[in-house]
């Protein structure tokens, strides 16, 4: 007899009780041609690092029999999307320190300069539909500047074409503005496009680095915050019921293991 908890998680998620992990994430860096060699080094180095912070070692591993799916990708124009990492759960150590060394080895390619916000977003969809099932969908873009490119990005999100994946943005602020910016008019406005245009799903946010040396500890509390999301009554092989922003104590930011 299916319990009245399993029977509700599969009525409002079907195919959770069949999900190989507990989230899909996607990261999109930006490489169009606002970003220069040495921003793009901090940009991937600061991945690297937020991956293999403590405390999101301890969220990622919070859940060992519902691990998080994770891929990365590059993108600058309409015609720019480049696979840095494909689909890969991470179970173990293991699996986290070979996407670090991935990421710390990487060749950035020629790419063009357009920065192509709405083509990334549609290139994630599709990614979601190849990659495992999961209970939650997250994409996590990066960007420093506005679309200029086609599509028009909040006219996929109008069009209903984003789906039920949630999209989370992290803007870097361009070292000028957060130079001269003190009272921070350039830099909230910037953040206001992403959030008007941009970010989708319930619970989107938009985080802010303040120019690419702040690149990877925004990244980090960027990840805390989307891995910060536990199911209700999670336990194994039990099906969750999923309630965002709720971290039971025994796994919560900072407790140890």
């Amino acid at each position: 007899m299916v319990r009245p908890l399993a029977a509700l998680a599969a009525c409002l998620w079907p195919g959770v009780s069949e999900a190989a992990c507990r989230l899909a994430l996607i990261l999109a860096l930006d490489v169009s041609g606002s970003v220069d060699e040495g921003e793009y080094q901090f940009q991937m180095t600061g991945v690297a690092s937020a991956l293999t912070d403590p405390e999101v070692q301890q969220l990622l591993f919070a859940m060992p029999d519902a691990p998080v799916a994770l891929s990365i990708f590059e993108w600058s124009s309409a015609s720019y999307q480049h696979v840095i990492q494909d689909w890969v759960l991470i179970e173990t150590e293991a699996d986290l320190w070979a996407v670090h060394d991935r990421l710390k080895g990487w060749v950035r390619s020629p790419a063009p300069e357009a920065t192509g916000l709405g083509a990334a977003l549609q290139f994630a969809v599709e990614e979601f539909k190849r990659g495992p099932v999961c209970w939650e969908q997250t994409l996590d873009i990066s960007a420093d500047g506005k679309n200029n490119d086609w599509p028009i990005p909040e006219r996929l999100r109008e069009a209903g074409q984003l789906g039920t994946m949630n999209v989370n943005t992290l803007v870097v602020a361009p070292d000028f503005l957060v130079k001269y910016d003190k009272d921070r008019v350039g830099i909230d406005e910037m953040a206001t496009y992403f959030r008007e245009r941009i970010i989708h799903g319930p619970g989107a946010f938009v985080e802010i680095a303040l120019g690419y040396s702040d690149y990877g500890e925004a990244m980090r509390r960027k990840l805390i915050r989307e891995l910060a999301t536990v199911p209700l009554g999670y336990g194994p092989g039990r099906i969750p019921y999923r309630q965002a922003g709720r971290i039971p104590p025994a796994i919560a930011p900072g407790t140890p293991r």
